[in-house]
């Protein structure tokens, strides 16, 4: 149930901000893998940290918005992956 609501969410949001770029899957090996090398570390650190519970979501909401990013080609993309991030997380919290 949850990845309906993720990808109802990831859809409505790509309908409302036109966004085009790259779908990075929401979990822990795709986010790390699009990452920058440079922040792979400080992602492996609080994951290990997390207490568990709604704490996971948000950290995992956090990361793919930043995997995104990363994958951007240049600032103009990078500012449409950061929008398009924030509604699909709004939309998929709202639901």
């Amino acid at each position: 149930m949850a990845d309906l609501q993720w990808a109802r969410a990831t859809g409505q949001a790509r309908e409302a901000t036109g966004y085009a770029g790259e779908d990075i899957p929401r979990s822990v090996e795709a986010v790390r893998e699009r990452l920058r090398a440079d922040l792979r570390q400080e992602l492996d650190q609080e994951l290990g940290a997390l207490d568990g519970g709604g704490a996971f979501a948000a950290w995992l909401n956090h990361w793919w918005t930043q995997a995104l990013a990363d994958a951007a080609l240049d600032d103009e993309a990078r500012e449409a992956a950061i929008g398009f991030a924030d509604v699909a997380v709004a939309l998929h919290v709202r639901a």
